[in-house]
């Protein structure tokens, strides 16, 4: 079973019981998993990636060896409040959403470079999680 290492850095209450579950499906890995505001995932994007503006997930997946965690990810509570009243599902969904976009990139999924592996795998964990289909429609409207 994995482990989440969660640092809330915002006022929301999280209960990551259920991102628990996702996380063990998938890897025994230790995550950090950072939930944080809009301005700090900016300031994260722009000292990561040089890019001047927030979004809403980031992965930052660590080398390879025993012991080490899988990875880092960020998810930003703006854009969790943001999509979810746009999809008209919960933030909770949205928070998973995000969660499990993130986690495939730990996991070494690139839906900038593959062939779909990433967005196939994705719909397969929102059914398999009975999540709402609004990632899988929104990436596919990209």
């Amino acid at each position: 079973m994995s482990q989440i290492v969660f640092e809330n850095n915002t006022q929301h209450k999280i209960d990551i019981s259920f991102i628990q579950k996702v996380a063990s499906d998938l890897t025994n890995k230790e995550i950090e998993l950072i939930f944080t505001t809009d301005e700090e995932m900016k300031d994260i994007n722009f000292n990561t990636r040089g890019i001047d503006k927030s979004t809403d997930v980031l992965s930052f997946p660590y080398d390879e060896m025993p012991h080490v965690p899988l990875g880092s990810i960020v998810i930003s509570s703006n854009f969790v409040e943001d999509k979810a009243k746009l999809y008209k599902h919960s933030f909770e969904d949205e928070f998973a959403l995000l969660f499990i976009h993130g986690i495939l990139h730990l996991l070494g999924y690139d839906h900038e470079t593959d062939s779909g592996e990433h967005r196939k795998k994705e719909e397969e964990l929102i059914c398999k999680f009975s999540l709402p289909k609004s990632l899988i429609v929104r990436v596919e409207e990209e």
